[in-house]
């Protein structure tokens, strides 16, 4: 192993453990999953020197610089005509020769300031980002004849302009970075993105438009619908106000006081124009999902047809950037694809937890994704054999497969009907205090202030007892906060993959909430997929989260209809009684039994999640089958 590639992982280790346990404060750490800044005030003794687009500086005049790199900023227009001016941070290999070329890594996001990713980091003086620094080093980047380039979006960093979350002119800023970055004298004018949550984000964007200079991009948990993060089918979440605030915070960070005179002038562009903020904050309170708005951000769709070659991470288990609608976004994508799913949280490929574990569970990700930048880029020949998909399910196991979902069977399962009280959970609540059975408190809510790096890992656990209440209730006859539909248990282990679809009728106004959970034979039950809706007239069909988890021979499948009562959601219950008919839960079905094994360990945060989100729930009456016929 390089030395320089340990330090880097040692370097993530460190910040997950800090992450995990609350305490990533002051000027020595960042938020989960991103970069820390510097280690102690030694590391920052000297004055460093300050790049212009003329004048590089190396590690040695500016110990921020990365080694082995040449540092140079430079300013360009966005592609929109709004006058709007882009900033950029441009690291070269330092042995790089006079008239030579080489292809460019690039990324673009709000993340990039000289003076902090999302708050100030207490650097002593200028210098481009550390973010991404465990990929530099993790890939041996300059080494390896590679640029890297960061550019902020509009209203960040030293970039003018009015933030735009992932819209119109956040993806204008896009093509303007990736044809700038192609069109360099040192570049050789194939570009690849590389990113993580939101720089990830705008990685789906540059596929989405399709220039010719882009040939690869790698997305770590993206966001594949922005109005996902905000709103589940017109029920707002908690962040639904405190992204704007986070976003609109970092937007007016103070610039460096050694930063020049137009980085300095461009960080402070809010400060004269006031407008931008409010507006960026506007938009998040729109609700109506096929609002123009939304349907800008509506990243899945706008896939439709793309081919840029695309290696994505997704957690099917994780907390922040759900895996809503991915499914649809590589469905539309038609290029080539490459793939780490599995049960983790808003983690990098090469993070790894405090005791040295990756928190993927895979290793390689630094050399898979070098190989897959060599492919598109340098049209060299993998000389390893990677999977396309290489897939974590429930159990642990790791399979490799050529596209994702791999699907055996669908089936449409018929849940029935059955009725509940719209109330949060209230009526649940009291007619157990009625029947003299433990009361469980009502769930308290997160603040909602974050970006999309800063989100809770975990939702707060359902109230203890709560399910288990709710069915004895509902043997009973009593019509409270919720009901449930409970399969035949499964003859042979069988895995639901892809993205469940449950279709009903409901008569009444008000929310629904849908939960799909694991039952085993002793009663204890895994939450493992849910969504939230509006009630709409008539025939209504929710997507839930994607999905890739196993149940096991001789476990039963549940389902829960009924008013919001965990989770983070602000609902507004409309306390009336919904009567639902004619539900049906769609499923895409595989057969765990002709898995291919793939190299992979347990990733750590499974068995958080099945701690957080294990109840009781013995199994009630049967009145579906999984496997209809008993056949895969």
């Amino acid at each position: 192993m390089k030395r320089r590639r340990a330090a880097a992982w040692a370097a993530s280790a460190v910040v997950t453990t800090l992450a995990l346990t609350g305490a990533l404060a002051g000027p020595a750490t960042a938020a989960p999953g991103v970069a820390s800044g510097p280690a102690a005030a030694p590391a920052q003794a000297r004055t460093g020197a300050v790049a212009t687009a003329t004048a590089p500086v190396t590690h040695e005049q500016n110990d921020r610089v990365p080694k082995g790199s040449l540092w140079t900023q430079h300013y360009f227009p966005s592609s929109d005509g709004s006058g709007t001016e882009l900033h950029a941070d441009v690291l070269l290999p330092e042995t790089l020769a006079k008239g030579k070329k080489v292809p460019v890594i690039l990324s673009v996001g709000p993340y990039f300031a000289h003076s902090g990713q999302t708050g100030p980091e207490g650097w002593k003086h200028t210098g481009p980002s550390s973010r991404f620094l465990d990929f530099i080093e993790g890939t041996d980047l300059f080494a390896r004849g590679y640029a890297f380039v960061m550019v902020d979006l509009r209203g960040f960093g030293g970039s003018t302009g009015c933030l735009d979350w992932a819209g119109p002119g956040e993806q204008a800023d896009v093509r303007a970075a990736i044809d700038w970055a192609a069109k360099q004298p040192w570049s050789t004018g194939a570009v690849g993105m590389y990113g993580k949550s939101y720089d990830a984000v705008t990685g789906l964007i540059g596929n989405n438009l399709g220039q010719k200079a882009l040939k690869a991009v790698v997305a770590q948990e993206p966001v594949w619908d922005m109005y996902q993060y905000i709103y589940s089918n017109g029920v707002p979440r908690p962040n639904v106000t405190g992204t704007a605030n986070a976003y609109n915070s970092i937007a007016t960070m103070a610039p460096m006081t050694d930063d020049d005179a137009r980085y300095q002038a461009n960080a402070r562009w809010e400060e004269t124009h006031p407008e931008c903020l409010t507006q960026n904050a506007a938009g998040y309170k729109i609700a109506d999902q096929w609002d123009k708005h939304w349907t800008d951000r509506d990243l899945a769709k706008l896939a439709k047809g793309s081919r840029t070659p695309l290696f994505v991470t997704q957690g099917f288990v994780e907390n922040n950037t759900k895996p809503e609608e991915m499914q649809e976004y590589l469905d539309n994508h038609v290029g080539p694809e490459r793939g780490w799913l599995g049960q983790w949280e808003h983690v990098r490929g090469g993070d790894r937890t405090g005791d040295g574990r990756l928190s993927m569970g895979r290793e390689g990700w630094y050399d898979e994704t070098l190989s897959f930048y060599d492919q598109y880029l340098k049209d060299l020949k993998p000389k390893v054999r990677y999977p396309a998909y290489a897939v974590e399910d429930s159990t642990g196991a790791w399979r490799a497969q050529s596209t994702w979902p791999v699907v055996k069977r669908s089936v449409t399962l018929p849940l029935g009907g059955g009725s509940y009280v719209d109330d949060g959970g209230a009526s649940a609540r009291a007619a157990l205090a009625a029947s003299g059975e433990p009361v469980p408190p009502a769930t308290a809510q997160p603040s909602g202030k974050w970006d999309m790096e800063n989100a809770p890992a975990l939702d707060p656990a359902a109230p203890k007892g709560l399910a288990k209440g709710l069915t004895k209730l509902q043997k009973a006859g009593k019509v409270t906060s919720s009901f449930f539909v409970w399969s035949q248990p499964v003859e042979r282990a069988v895995r639901v993959t892809g993205t469940p679809q449950v279709s009903l009728t409901a008569k009444g106004e008000g929310n629904v909430m849908l939960k799909l959970y694991d039952v085993a034979p002793d009663g204890k039950a895994v939450m493992f997929d849910e969504q939230v809706s509006l009630l709409r007239p008539g025939r209504m069909t929710v997507d839930l989260k994607a999905t890739d988890w196993t149940l096991a021979a001789g476990h039963v499948l549940a389902v829960e209809i009924g008013s919001i009562q965990t989770g983070s959601w602000r609902a507004t219950p409309s306390g009336e009684t919904i009567m639902v008919k004619g539900a049906q839960l769609r499923l895409a079905l595989d057969d765990p039994a002709r898995d291919t094994a793939t190299a992979g360990a347990r990733s750590p945060f499974l068995d958080t999640y099945l701690r957080q989100y294990t109840v009781n729930l013995p199994a009630g009456p049967a009145t579906f089958t999984v496997l209809p016929g008993g056949r895969l």
